[in-house]
C-alpha cells in the first residue's frame, strides 16, 4: 500500500463473521449493541484527567508513552524506551515529533495485533484522520491529531461524554486520599461517574523492596498502629472501607500465583513480626502473601467489594528496565498458572457465601476449559474474567467463547473489561468485543443452537447488564 492510502476503517461489517449468513445475524446483534453505553469496571485511567480537564498535550502524550501496548513491540523492534520518552513526561515538541515519527515508520510492526486495530480506530474515528501512518505521513498526522486537541471538543470531559461512558473504575493505592475521586464526584459541572478500585498488592507482600515502608504509609492513613499483626489487618479493612465510602465497589488483586493457604492467627502474626525486623524467609514472605489473599476474601464476604484476581505474571522481567522506568513499561511476561488447588482453600471457606463476587481472569488460556469455567460452573461466587491484557485479542476472544461457554454459559462470565491507561482507547476496545459477541451468538444462532431473539438478549446484557451484576455497579 502507498502512503497517503485511507485507512482501512469504513467497512461496518469488520470483525463479523465472512460467512454471508452468519454475518447478516452477528449484523443484525452488534446494531444493537453498537451505541450502548460503555461500562468500564477494571481499568487505569488516572482520574485527576477528568477533575483538571486540560487540553492534552500532543498526539504522543496521548497515543504513545502512557501506552505499553504500543511502546513495548516498538521496544522488540529496537527502539530504546529511552528514544519513545516514556517516564519522561511531556516531550517538548521537536522531540514529540520525532517518537511519532517513530511510530509512523514502524506502523508494519502492529500487522495483525489488537494494538494496530485500537490505534487505527483512536486516528479514523475520534480524529478523523484518513492517511495511513508512514514515514510520509508521520509530520501530516501529527499536525492533525494535534489540532484537534486544541478545540475544547477534544479535552478530556467532553471525549468521555462523546464516548459515551457510564462508569469508569481505575485502580488506586490503599493509601491514596481519594481526593481527585471526592473533588470530581462533588462538581456540579461533572456528571460522570469514576470510582476508584481498592489495589493493595504491595501491602500484602513482605518480600517485596519496601514492604516495611509501605506498612508505615499504611499505618499513617488508616490511623492504626500497625505494629502487630492484628492491627495490620484492621488497618487494611479500615482502608477497604474507606473506600466504599467513595463509592469503590470492587478491590483488585495480583500476584505470581494465586495459592490462598491460610495461616493460624499466631503463625501469621509471627511471620509478619519478621517480616517487620527484616528476618522473613522468602518461603515465610510467599506464605504470609497466600495467607492474606485469602483474608482479602473473607474482607469481601464482610464488606461486600468485590475481589478480582488476576494472578500468574511474572512483573518486571527485564530488572535493568524496571530500575530505569518502573513498572507497566511492557517487560511483565506471563506465566503458566494452576487454579483449581490453589483457590481450593478460599472456595471452601467463601465460595457459597451469598454476597461474595470472585472474578478470576487469566493469561494463560489453557485454564478456561479445564479449570476456570469448571470453577464457574459450581460456585456461585466464581465469575470467569474475559480476555484482557496479552488475551484482548480477536482470536483470542474467539477461543475464549467457544472454550467457556459450552461449561459456564454467558451469565458466569464477567462482562468486558478494558483494563486501559490509554483513555481514547477505551471506546475501541468495547467495540472490538462487542462485533466478536456478535458473531459468536451469530454462529450458535446458524447452527440452531440459539434463536435470534435470544442471541440479541445476551448479546445486549453482555454489555449492559452483566459488567454491572458482577462489579456491582
Amino acid at each position: 500500500m502507498t502512503p497517503g492510502e485511507p485507512l482501512l476503517r469504513g467497512d461496518p461489517d469488520r470483525l463479523l463473521p465472512a460467512d454471508s449468513d452468519q454475518r447478516n445475524v452477528a449484523r443484525r446483534l452488534y446494531e444493537q449493541v453498537a451505541t450502548l453505553p460503555l461500562v468500564c469496571p477494571h481499568g487505569h485511567v488516572d482520574p485527576r484527567l477528568l477533575l483538571e480537564d486540560r487540553p492534552f498535550a500532543d498526539p504522543t502524550a496521548l497515543l504513545v508513552t502512557p501506552d505499553h501496548y504500543v511502546t513495548r513491540l516498538l521496544h522488540a523492534d529496537g527502539v530504546a524506551l529511552e528514544e519513545l520518552g516514556v517516564g519522561q513526561g511531556v516531550l517538548p515538541e521537536a522531540e514529540a515529533r520525532g517518537v511519532w515519527r517513530r511510530l509512523c515508520e514502524r506502523w508494519t510492526v502492529f500487522a495483525g495485533t489488537p494494538v494496530r486495530w485500537w490505534l487505527e480506530a483512536e486516528l479514523a474515528e475520534i480524529f478523523g484522520v484518513r492517511l495511513r501512518p508512514s514515514a510520509e505521513t508521520a509530520d501530516t498526522i501529527f499536525d492533525l491529531v494535534a489540532g484537534c486537541l486544541s478545540t475544547d471538543a477534544f479535552r478530556p470531559r467532553a471525549l468521555y461524554e462523546r464516548f459515551g461512558i457510564a462508569v469508569l473504575s481505575t485502580t488506586a493505592d490503599p493509601c491514596d486520599d481519594l481526593s481527585v475521586h471526592a473533588a470530581l464526584a462533588a462538581d456540579p459541572s461533572w456528571s460522570g461517574r469514576v470510582i476508584p478500585a481498592f489495589r493493595p498488592d504491595r501491602y500484602l507482600e513482605p518480600a517485596a523492596p519496601g514492604w516495611g515502608e509501605s506498612v508505615r504509609q499504611l499505618r499513617e492513613a488508616a490511623e492504626v498502629d500497625t505494629g502487630d499483626y492484628r492491627g495490620y489487618v484492621a488497618a487494611l479493612e479500615n482502608r477497604r472501607r474507606y473506600f466504599l465510602a467513595h463509592g469503590a465497589t470492587s478491590a483488585d488483586h495480583s500476584h505470581f500465583d494465586a495459592r490462598t493457604d491460610p495461616l493460624s492467627e499466631p503463625e501469621a502474626s509471627r511471620i509478619y513480626r519478621s517480616a517487620l525486623a527484616g528476618e522473613a524467609t522468602e518461603a515465610e514472605a510467599t506464605a504470609f502473601r497466600r495467607h492474606m489473599l485469602f483474608e482479602m476474601a473473607r474482607m469481601s464476604c464482610e464488606d461486600g467489594l468485590v475481589m478480582s484476581l488476576h494472578c500468574g505474571v511474572r512483573r518486571d522481567h527485564h530488572l535493568p528496565t524496571a530500575v530505569r522506568f518502573g513498572g507497566d513499561v511492557g517487560a511483565d511476561i506471563p506465566v503458566r498458572i494452576e487454579l483449581t488447588e490453589a483457590l481450593r482453600p478460599l472456595l471452601e471457606r467463601f465460595g457459597t457465601h451469598v454476597g461474595f463476587h470472585l472474578v478470576v481472569f487469566t493469561l494463560d488460556e489453557t485454564v478456561w476449559s479445564r479449570e476456570l469455567a469448571p470453577l464457574a460452573g459450581f460456585y456461585p461466587s466464581v465469575y470467569v474474567g474475559v480476555p484482557w491484557w496479552f488475551l484482548d485479542a480477536p482470536d483470542a476472544i474467539g477461543r475464549f467463547r467457544a472454550a467457556v461457554t459450552e461449561t459456564a454459559g454467558f451469565t458466569r462470565t464477567s462482562g468486558f473489561v478494558d483494563d486501559t491507561r490509554a483513555f481514547c482507547s477505551i471506546p475501541a476496545r468495547h467495540d472490538m468485543a462487542r462485533r466478536l459477541d456478535a458473531g459468536f451468538l451469530a454462529r450458535l444462532v446458524a447452527e440452531q443452537r440459539l434463536d435470534e431473539s435470544e442471541a440479541s438478549a445476551i448479546a445486549t446484557d453482555l454489555v449492559a447488564g452483566q459488567p454491572r451484576r458482577v462489579f456491582k455497579l
